[in-house]
């Protein structure tokens, strides 16, 4: 799973599910032994959790790369690894 950040003990991945339905550009975070996926656009919670902190963390994060993160996605949909973002510092 293709790591694109890491801040504050949260690791921010993206990729491609093969043979999966994955329409709706998303990222997913991981923390502390929790996961939770992401909507870009709005970005809001679509699948699991995160303590309340992290998650206010994740999507502050996103709303400040929702550009990057959409180039990402596009560039999974045409088989290319996603590019690292800046973590939230």
């Amino acid at each position: 799973m293709p790591e694109i950040s890491r801040f504050f003990g949260i690791v921010i991945t993206m990729f491609k599910e093969i043979g999966g339905r994955h329409n709706l550009p998303h990222f997913h975070a991981r923390y502390a032994g929790k996961q939770a996926s992401f909507s870009i656009d709005p970005v809001e919670l679509i699948a699991g959790s995160l303590p309340r902190k992290e998650q206010r963390f994740v999507e502050a994060w996103a709303e400040l790369h929702r550009e990057e993160l959409n180039k990402n996605w596009e560039s999974l949909e045409k088989g290319v690894l996603p590019a690292p973002i800046q973590p939230l510092q």
